[in-house]
C-alpha cells in the first residue's frame, strides 16, 4: 500500500460526523489511514494503514477484541464495528484497544455497503494516492471483472446479485449453452429455474457454503462452478462459470473464481451504492448546496467532473396554481425530471427541496457563452414539457454558471432567488435569470428589509383595512392595490377586478374618504404599495380580498 498522508482526522473531517462514531483513539487521529477493507473470514489478513470494517462481528465478542489486537499487530488504521454494543462490552473493547494501540468506530445509519463508499470516497477526497498494487478493473465495472474472470477460468461468466439477476456477464465469443442465452437475454435467470433450484436447496448450499459449488455437465447443460460473494458474513451476489465450446474449464479454475468471488466483494458493494440507491448521492449534493458537504465526495459518489463549469435550476409551481392542478405532493411533480434531464444528454443530480426541486446539472460547455445557452435550453424544455405533462404550471429559475462544483451553492441562491421572483409577479415568463427579474428581486429585498419596522399607527392603508374588516366591507384594499399596480389606469385596474370602470371610480372615492389617502401625493401613494406589500408578501391581493 503506498504512502498515504491522509489521517484520520482529515478523513473524519470530509465525510462528516454522520458517518462514523469515534469511540476511543488511544493513538489520537494523527494516524495515517490509506485504504478501507471489509473483514473478511476467508482471507483474515490485516494490512497496515487500513480501516477495517469488522463486518458481522459483535462489538461485545471475544472475536472483536481478537479482532483489535490483529489490527494493532498490522499497524491498521482503526476498526469500525457495527451499532450496537452490548451492556459491559465498552470495557473490554477499550482496554483491548488501548493495549493495541487503535482506534475503534461505530457504524451509524449508514449500512454497511454504502459505508464503504462513503470512506473510500472520503479517502479520494481528502488527497489518498490510489491503490496501484491493486491492478485489475476498475471499482464497480462489473463487466470488466466478468471478463477477466472469464480469461481465467476458461468459460464464460456472469455475476448475480441474490435474486438471481444479472448484473454483467462476459463477452465470450463461441456459443453458449442455451440456460445461459435464456439468462443473458433476460438480465435474469428463467423464473422456473429458480423456483426449481431453491426447491432443490441449492441456494441455501450457494449462500452457506464457503467454497465453490461444482456442477457436473449433464446432457445439454455443461460444467459450471458458482461461489458466493460476501463482504463478512453478508451476502451481497454469486459469481458463475459455465464451460463453452466443449471445452473442460481450466485446471485451476475453482481456486480462479475463489479468489475472483474476494475481488468481488468490493465491486459489488460500490455497485449496489452508486446503482440503486441515489441518497447517499442526494444527501452529498443537499450538503453542497448548503455550504457544509464537499464538492469532492459528491464528485466521487455521482462520478461528476469536479472542475467543470456547472449550475442549478430551481423548478417550482407557479403563482395562482389551482386546487385541481396542484398533487397533494408537489414533489411528486419532479419524478420525471431526471429521465428528461438525461434525454437531453445532461449529467444531472436532482435534489427535492420542500414543493421545489433543485438540479444540478454538470459537465457544461467550457465556454461560458456556451454553457448559459445549455442552462437556458435545459430551463425551457422542462418548463415547456413538464407543465404540458402534469397540467400545472411550473416555473425554472437558471442559476448562474460557475467554473467548479465547489461553487454550486453560488448558482443555487441566484436560480432560488430568480424562482421566487417568478413565482412572485405570476404572467407568462416560465424561465428566468436573476438579471431578467431584477427588479422584482430588488422588491423583495427592500420588503424584507422592512418587515420588521414598525409604522407609525393610523395609516391610510391601516385606516381603510379596518374599514373593510367591518360590516359591508371586504372590496377597498384590493381595489386600491389594483389601482397602484396599473399606473392609476382606472379602465386596467378595473378590467383586472372585473368589475365596471365607474364602479372602481366609486371606490376610489371610498377609499378616499375612508383612509384619507392622498391619491396624488408621490409620497402617500408608495407608503401605501409598500404597506400593501408587507401585509402580502406573496404577492396576492390584500385584506378583503
Amino acid at each position: 500500500m503506498a504512502e498515504s498522508k491522509v489521517t484520520l482526522e482529515r478523513l473524519l473531517s470530509v465525510v462528516g460526523p454522520g458517518a462514523l462514531e469515534l469511540d476511543t483513539a488511544p493513538g489520537g487521529l494523527a494516524v495515517a489511514v490509506g485504504g478501507v477493507a471489509v473483514l473478511d473470514v476467508l482471507d483474515p489478513a490485516i494490512r497496515p494503514r487500513e480501516l477495517v470494517l469488522a463486518v458481522g462481528v459483535g462489538a461485545g465478542s471475544p472475536q472483536a477484541v481478537d479482532v483489535l489486537r490483529r489490527a494493532g499487530d498490522a499497524g491498521a488504521a482503526g476498526v469500525v464495528f457495527g451499532p450496537d454494543r452490548p451492556e459491559g462490552a465498552a470495557g473490554a473493547l477499550r482496554a483491548a484497544a488501548r493495549e493495541a494501540g487503535t482506534a475503534v468506530f461505530f457504524r451509524t445509519w449508514y449500512r454497511w455497503d454504502e459505508l464503504v463508499v462513503v470512506l473510500r470516497a472520503g479517502l479520494a477526497a481528502a488527497g489518498a494516492a490510489p491503490l496501484s498494487a491493486a491492478p485489475g478493473p476498475a471499482l464497480g465495472d462489473l463487466d470488466a471483472l466478468a471478463d477477466a474472470v472469464a480469461a481465467l477460468v476458461g468459460g464464460s461468466v456472469t455475476i448475480e446479485d441474490t435474486e438471481s439477476r444479472v448484473l454483467a456477464f462476459s463477452s465470450t465469443e463461441e456459443n453458449v449453452d442455451e440456460m445461459r442465452r435464456l439468462t443473458i437475454l433476460g438480465r435474469r435467470v428463467p423464473p422456473w429455474r429458480v423456483a426449481a433450484m431453491r426447491d432443490a436447496g441449492f441456494f441455501r448450499a450457494l449462500w452457506t457454503a464457503d467454497d465453490v459449488l461444482h456442477r457436473r455437465a449433464q446432457g445439454d447443460n455443461p460444467e459450471r462452478l458458482v461461489c458466493a460473494v460476501r463482504a463478512g458474513s453478508e451476502v451481497l451476489g454469486s459469481v458463475w462459470v459455465a464451460a463453452v465450446g466443449g471445452r473442460p474449464l481450466s485446471p485451476n479454475a475453482s481456486e480462479a473464481l475463489r479468489a475472483a468471488s474476494r475481488e468481488a466483494a468490493a465491486h459489488l458493494l460500490h455497485h449496489r451504492t452508486r446503482g440503486a440507491d441515489s441518497r447517499l448521492v442526494e444527501d452529498a449534493a443537499r450538503a453542497l448546496l448548503e455550504e457544509r458537504g464537499s464538492a469532492e465526495v459528491l464528485a466521487a459518489r455521482a462520478s461528476l467532473p469536479a472542475q467543470e463549469p456547472c449550475a442549478v435550476l430551481a423548478v417550482g409551481l407557479g403563482a395562482g396554481t389551482s386546487a385541481q392542478a396542484a398533487p397533494d405532493d408537489p414533489s411528486r411533480l419532479f419524478g420525471p425530471l431526471a429521465l428528461h434531464c438525461a434525454a437531453l444528454g445532461h449529467r444531472i443530480v436532482v435534489v427535492p427541496a420542500g414543493g421545489r426541486a433543485l438540479v444540478l446539472v454538470s459537465a457544461l460547455d467550457q465556454d461560458a457563452e456556451g454553457a448559459r445557452e445549455q442552462v437556458t435550453r435545459l430551463g425551457t424544455s422542462l418548463a415547456d414539457r413538464l407543465s404540458a405533462t402534469t397540467g400545472a404550471p411550473l416555473r425554472v429559475g437558471l442559476g448562474e454558471v460557475v467554473p467548479a462544483l465547489a461553487r454550486a451553492a453560488e448558482s443555487r441562491r441566484s436560480a432560488e432567488q430568480a424562482l421566487k421572483a417568478l413565482v412572485r409577479t405570476g404572467g407568462a415568463r416560465s424561465v428566468a435569470r436573476v438579471a431578467d427579474v431584477a427588479d422584482t428581486i430588488g422588491v423583495l429585498r427592500v420588503l424584507e428589509a422592512l418587515r420588521d419596522l414598525e409604522l407609525p399607527p393610523g395609516t391610510s392603508v391601516a385606516r381603510l383595512a379596518a374599514s373593510d374588516a367591518g360590516p359591508g366591507g371586504g372590496h377597498l384594499v384590493r381595489s386600491l392595490r389594483a389601482y397602484l399596480d396599473h399606473f392609476g389606469d382606472v379602465s386596467a385596474a378595473a378590467h383586472a377586478l372585473s368589475v365596471h370602470p365607474n364602479s372602481l371610480r366609486y371606490r376610489l372615492g371610498r377609499i378616499t374618504a375612508v383612509s384619507d389617502l392622498d391619491l396624488g401625493s408621490p409620497d402617500a401613494r408608495l407608503l401605501a404599495q409598500l404597506q400593501l406589500r408587507l401585509g402580502d408578501p406573496d404577492g396576492e391581493a390584500g385584506p378583503g380580498s
